[in-house]
């Protein structure tokens, strides 16, 4: 509910282009039986987003067995066709980079903000026996922190935490603030910044804070 209020819309899609005018918004996940074949390469620095299926109807085909579609019969663009075009826009060099928000579940109910990405580029390919999909996102320079009704002050953003390690802190820090116990707008933390040599791939250097401490602490080392 605080991700959904956040962004101002009721989040029931995965892929979200330009939601209300603003930056675009996509939800993926890691976890084992996702729907889709979301990754993450370079380091975290780079995401593979797959495109969505066709939705499930009563008496229509099976939506894992056809290809993905970019346009409705109608003739409008499918989310997929939009953020294809938006992808090919940059490409050609006709227009900057679509800025994409993305949201990461990991687990039932819990969703964690990856940070701000760069679409920049998209390809189909034959994958299954049909064909799909796939945009490449590259992690933005410049961050809009994560979801904070008390701040927008922008925060360095260096590498996607794995989703078993923000599993793992969740459990441990039993879903709050380490500091003050908040259990709202937490966000996982680098005890020891990444700029400084700290690593994002073990759990005991990530923290859960809640917005106020994380701005409070920045790059600092406690």
């Amino acid at each position: 509910m605080e991700m959904c209020g956040y962004e101002g819309a009721s989040l029931q899609r995965g892929m979200n282009f330009r939601l209300g005018g603003k930056a675009s918004v996509i939800l993926m996940s890691l976890r084992a039986g996702a729907p889709y074949a979301d990754r993450i390469e370079n380091g975290g620095q780079v995401l593979i987003y797959e495109g969505h299926d066709i939705p499930r109807t009563k008496d229509g085909p099976d939506p894992k067995e056809v290809d993905q579609v970019d346009i409705f019969p109608t003739g409008t663009p499918t989310q997929n066709g939009l953020f294809w075009k938006a992808a090919l826009s940059y490409k050609t060099k006709s227009a900057p980079p679509e800025l994409v928000r993305v949201y990461e579940k990991i687990k039932t109910g819990i969703w964690a903000y990856a940070g701000l990405f760069e679409l920049i580029d998209a390809q189909r390919q034959e994958e299954g026996g049909r064909k799909v999909f796939k945009f490449k996102l590259q992690l933005s320079k410049q961050q809009d922190y994560a979801p904070s009704s008390e701040s927008t002050k922008e925060i360095e953003h260096d590498r996607l935490i794995p989703t078993h390690v923000k599993i793992e802190v969740w459990k441990r820090d039993k879903g709050k603030c380490v500091l003050c116990g908040n259990k709202e707008n937490l966000h996982f933390d680098h005890i020891v910044p990444f700029s400084k040599g700290g690593t994002s791939l073990l759990a005991k250097n990530i923290q859960l804070l809640c917005a106020k401490h994380n701005l409070l602490k920045r790059d600092k080392i406690e």
